[in-house]
């Protein structure tokens, strides 16, 4: 079952992404309060509890999340938030999949059509690009001294797992779109802490980029994407060589 599935196409990028806190604490509230509408009881709603957890996990204060939560059910009024998702391409012909939340949709199509013009990227229609990508859940599991085993392996396919990656203490498992909750059980049962757990657009068609102008021209562009206030993530079906990764 071990594999390499690569399911972030590598994502080497530079640490700009997330560098200022505010915007972490942003985009957390918004999945928080997104997820909220499905019922504020994480209990009772495993998407409202993922994205509690992965709030928590990046220090966002328990205010700014009951505060989301009562948003998204509805106990405070204010600007309903909205799931956007944008297809373009960049450098190398390596289409992109733009994922944002927000609550003004023409501040956000606008905002991230600017970028991608003034940064060397294409606007293009959804349908174009959307047909090269599955949406698959995706879990990151991480704990000191975690190793593969095949028991916790078997475990992981019990509970849906299509694709295991392991490394020095972290496993990566692709699973369908509705079966990432149960492994996310089984990996926090194992003591792991589990930063990603979600839904992601997979790439089923690659590009490969083998030259290191293309690689940082293309990181560069995602990098500016990712500063706007409204991106949530971004997914590239980019299969940069390791060679090329390496001088990122």
């Amino acid at each position: 079952m071990s594999g390499h599935s690569k399911w972030a196409n590598i994502k080497v990028r530079k640490t700009a992404q997330d560098a200022k806190r505010g915007k972490i604490y942003t985009r957390h509230a918004r999945l928080v309060e997104m997820a909220a509408r499905g019922g504020p009881d994480p209990a009772m709603n495993p998407g409202l509890r993922t994205a509690i957890d992965n709030a928590k996990a990046d220090g966002v204060p328990n205010a700014n999340i009951d505060r989301a939560i009562k948003k998204g059910s509805g106990e405070l009024k204010g600007e309903q938030m909205a799931i956007e998702t944008y297809a373009a391409y960049g450098p190398g012909n390596v289409a992109m999949v733009i994922e944002c939340l927000t609550d003004n949709k023409n501040r956000t199509l606008s905002s991230v059509r600017s970028i991608l013009e003034r940064r060397g990227g294409r606007w293009t229609e959804s349908g174009s690009v959307l047909w090269m990508f599955q949406q698959k859940g995706v879990v990151i599991g991480k704990r000191p001294g975690l190793r593969e085993s095949d028991e916790l392996e078997l475990q992981l396919i019990d509970a849906g797992a299509e694709d295991i990656e392991w490394s020095a203490d972290t496993v990566e498992v692709v699973t369908t779109a509705a079966g990432w909750p149960k492994v996310r059980d089984v990996l926090k049962a194992q003591s792991c802490e589990v930063p990603t757990a979600g839904l992601k657009f997979i790439p089923t068609q690659k590009v490969a980029v083998t030259d290191l102008a293309t690689a940082q021209h293309l990181m560069n562009l995602i990098e500016a994407i990712e500063e706007d206030e409204d991106v949530s993530e971004i997914h590239t079906n980019a299969d940069i060589a390791d060679e090329i990764a390496a001088q990122l």
